[in-house]
């Protein structure tokens, strides 16, 4: 019975309470957005760096084997917490704007009550007008409105904060981006690197074992003294050693990589040879001073820096007008079944009554403790804090741009020495040890050849590692890093 009586509420209330729990109750974030804040959200974390609209987008199989550097590269920006963390913050400012567009709307409420009431009333010496009374079910129902029609601009003002916040989470998500493909670069040509050391280190113990076997030949034919043979033996065993060491920093910097990709660092991970390959371009020709001006303006953390003080600007304003008074329209309705008497005890009869009202209501702040003032102090002071972070970030950037620059003219010219060291050091060799095994020349002679040698692969090694490196850190620095600078890697299946 009682549920039947619940079922009889008012349509207003039902349609109200039904469209309630719908929107709480909804499954997707974004799946109700009548706000249209949605659209602000990227669908994956990569968001710009990839192609944002199409389906494979950040859908990855088993690791390629090689693994490129665009495969790496992708995974990271997909997997990597900070860029889901910046993704995150995107959500959050984005719900924050909704939340501004929000209060330009009226706000409705309904209210359901039903009750059983059950009164007893002893008159002390008149029992005749003593009474007892048990209702059905009380039902009480109500429908209200609120709408602020005017506040001095504290709406505004609170839009505005929320979206300079989302203009600067979208840079943060975008320097975010940005630096995790540096990073993952960066370690990528490290782990390739270190692949490349632990080759030549290989090789390195074979031409020392190659230099122990002529030296042992020549001291067995006893053309040569026995000390020949223990230096060449004992270059041959510290080759061992570099080599295992060699395979150990391999291993590691794999492991570095596989942990810029979200992966177990024990994930086997197999990368192409380091090669030759590498064309210095004039992709960075501008003067340092010009690139590092044009970093200062367009950097995404120095987007981000900005939109933060026009955010904190906007909350001063914000601050300021909800000490103001503000205008609304309210209404509201409701009827109710409660019964009715004529006086002490007489019985009560079943009644039904309602009220409606429609007006304006003008708040009007006239005491808050001097809250609001301090309130607006710290406000005032959060904008000096983010004009002086701005700067910091503004003179970050110069910096990082500068010694990137640097770097990067470093690499590019030691590609060439590095090159030419390698050849001549190849040639030395060569030399010493034809020398060494018609007996003109001595051991030493062949194993510093042979060490100029080894130094010399490694610093190719490095070479080529260093000038990929600086090129993507200084496209880095200056905010215009993406998956178009791959450009020396093999060309496979990223998938």
């Amino acid at each position: 019975m009682e549920a039947r009586r619940i079922g009889r509420a008012p349509l207003y209330v039902v349609w109200l309470t039904a469209v309630s729990i719908l929107c709480a109750a909804s499954g997707p974030a974004w799946a109700i957005d009548p706000l249209f804040t949605g659209g602000s959200v990227s669908a994956t974390a990569s968001a710009a760096m990839l192609d944002d609209g199409s389906a494979g987008v950040c859908v990855f199989g088993p690791l390629p084997n090689p693994l490129p550097l665009q495969d790496a590269v992708e995974r990271g920006l997909c997997n990597n917490p900070k860029t889901r963390e910046a993704w995150a913050q995107v959500k959050i400012q984005a719900a924050g704007v909704g939340i501004g567009r929000a209060a330009y709307l009226p706000t409705v409420s309904a209210t359901w009550q039903g009750v059983r009431d059950d009164t007893v009333t002893n008159v002390t010496g008149f029992p005749q007008y003593s009474s007892d009374y048990r209702s059905s079910l009380l039902k009480t129902d109500s429908v209200s409105l609120s709408w602020v029609l005017y506040d001095f601009g504290g709406r505004k003002a609170a839009l505005q904060n929320a979206t300079a916040l989302l203009a600067a989470a979208h840079a943060s998500q975008e320097a975010a981006l940005e630096t995790a493909f540096a990073d993952v670069a960066k370690d990528y040509y490290a782990a390739q690197a270190a692949q490349g050391a632990f080759v030549a280190t290989q090789e390195i113990e074979q031409t020392a074992n190659n230099s122990f076997k002529a030296a042992t030949a020549r001291v067995e034919k006893g053309i040569a003294p026995v000390s020949d043979e223990l230096q060449a033996e004992t270059s041959w065993a510290e080759s061992i050693v570099n080599r295992t060491k060699a395979q150990g920093d391999w291993q590691t910097a794999l492991g570095t990589l596989a942990s810029d990709m979200d992966l177990d660092p024990s994930v086997p991970i197999t990368l192409p040879d380091v090669g030759d390959g590498v064309v210095p371009n004039s992709e960075f020709s501008d003067s340092v001073a010009d690139l590092i001006q044009e970093a200062k303006r367009s950097h995404p953390s120095v987007v981000a820096a900005e939109e933060q003080v026009e955010a904190a600007v906007a909350k001063v304003a914000q601050t300021r007008a909800e000490g103001l008074p503000s205008l609304s329209l309210v209404a509201k309705y409701s009827q109710n079944n409660e019964p009715t008497t004529l006086e002490v005890g007489v019985p009560q009869f079943p009644a039904t009554g309602h009220e409606w009202y429609l007006g304006v209501q003008l708040t009007i702040p006239i005491f808050e403790g001097f809250g609001r003032t301090y309130q607006i102090r710290q406000a005032e002071a959060q904008t000096e804090l983010q004009r002086d972070t701005l700067d910091e970030v503004q003179q970050q950037v110069g910096l990082d741009v500068w010694t990137s620059y640097q770097a990067l003219q470093t690499s590019t010219h030691n590609l060439d020495n590095s090159a030419t060291l390698l050849d001549v050091a190849h040639r030395s060799y060569m030399a010493a040890q034809r020398r060494y095994q018609v007996g003109v020349g001595n051991i030493l002679e062949l194993l510093n050849a042979q060490s100029s040698l080894a130094g010399a692969k490694r610093q190719r090694i490095q070479a080529l590692t260093d000038w990929r490196s600086a090129r993507l850190q200084l496209a880095s620095k200056l905010g215009k890093l993406g998956m178009w600078d791959i450009v020396d890697q093999p060309s496979t299946d990223p998938k």
